[in-house]
């Protein structure tokens, strides 16, 4: 790999023991995007929240507990959902592969 850390961002000086965390890290090809977004979805569907991937491909949010859905966009790749389930002092750790969409010739 390119030298991000497994999965999501760093945990120093975040006090997972108190939050239900939910990062990881956006990948095409074994290689991290950078220009990628990731909305967190809540169990119906309803969006709650958008963040942009960081230069190594990573997110992260904090949700309440629960079941919810992330989705991510990023340019020639279809949408990818995938279903998480967050919970207080857990960190749910996401790595999620996209596959870029063919070009009509």
């Amino acid at each position: 790999m390119c030298g991000a850390t497994q999965g999501g961002p760093s945990l120093e000086g975040v006090d997972v023991a108190n939050q239900a965390v939910i990062q990881g890290i956006v990948l095409r090809d074994g290689e991290p995007v950078a220009s990628a977004y990731v909305r967190l979805l809540d169990r119906t569907g309803e969006f709650t929240a958008e963040v942009p991937t960081s230069a190594t491909g990573q997110f992260r949010f904090f949700a309440g507990p629960g079941e919810w859905t992330l989705r991510t966009l990023a340019p020639r790749a279809e949408a990818v959902d995938r279903a998480v389930v967050a919970a207080k002092g857990v960190v749910a750790d996401v790595e999620i592969d996209i596959a870029k969409v063919a070009v009509d010739a």
